[in-house]
């Protein structure tokens, strides 16, 4: 599986081109399955996903126009068999994983089967995240960004890369997320680490990893 992580989605023609060069396909030849479900720990968390899959807010995303769109929202999938949902995801060419938060978003990705499954899927299919839903592939995401608490505390996420991120830095609207903010967090991770803007994003194919910028961005070492 191949893995574009955003910090604001398809938000100009350099990462929009990458999603491209990873589908192998236009997008209106290929089939996505949005999933809203880290949206719901936040305040009017489902009021925010339906205006994502509408196209109101953010940058581009739900709203690309996909061959066909579907929404897959975990909380449910533990109480359905796995032959009602894991073919859909098999088949799927793009997981479009939005925003919210992470670690409540990864403990339903457990609890669902999604992160187990997700190491066996085709190897042209995408993962495309936004913010939490790039998060979560880290291995943790640091003090700074819990909120939602997972059964046993930490901030330990999937792991499925090994570096961590930053997103929205420099934001307008998040006042926090300065440089200086990303250094001081960077400084406790244990892995390299990211601080990206709303016009970067991280590509990952078979571990090489590559970032796709219109924006800016810096890579922290313990070096």
């Amino acid at each position: 599986m191949r893995l574009l992580l955003t910090s604001g989605g398809i938000s100009n023609t350099s990462i929009h081109n990458a999603l491209l060069d990873l589908l192998g396909k236009p997008i209106a030849e290929s089939s996505a399955l949005f999933i809203p479900t880290a949206l719901y720990a936040m305040r009017n968390g489902p009021t925010v996903a339906a205006r994502v899959i509408r196209g109101e807010i953010g940058s581009p995303f739900c709203d690309m126009g996909w061959k066909s769109l579907g929404m897959l929202e975990l909380t449910a999938l533990p109480s359905i068999t796995t032959e009602t949902w894991v073919p859909l995801v098999q088949e799927t060419d793009a997981l479009l994983v939005g925003g919210g938060d992470p670690l409540y978003l990864c403990y339903w990705m457990r609890q669902s089967g999604l992160a187990d499954l997700l190491p066996s899927l085709r190897p042209e299919a995408v993962y495309v995240g936004l913010s939490a839903g790039s998060m979560v592939m880290t291995p943790n995401i640091g003090e700074d960004f819990v909120r939602w608490k997972p059964p046993g505390g930490g901030d330990r996420t999937l792991g499925n890369v090994d570096f961590a991120m930053f997103p929205h830095l420099d934001h307008p609207s998040m006042p926090d997320n300065s440089l200086a903010n990303a250094e001081k967090w960077a400084a406790g991770m244990r892995v390299p680490a990211y601080a990206i803007d709303d016009e970067t994003a991280i590509q990952v194919v078979d571990g090489a990893v590559d970032v796709v910028s219109e924006g800016h961005w810096k890579l922290f070492t313990h070096e």
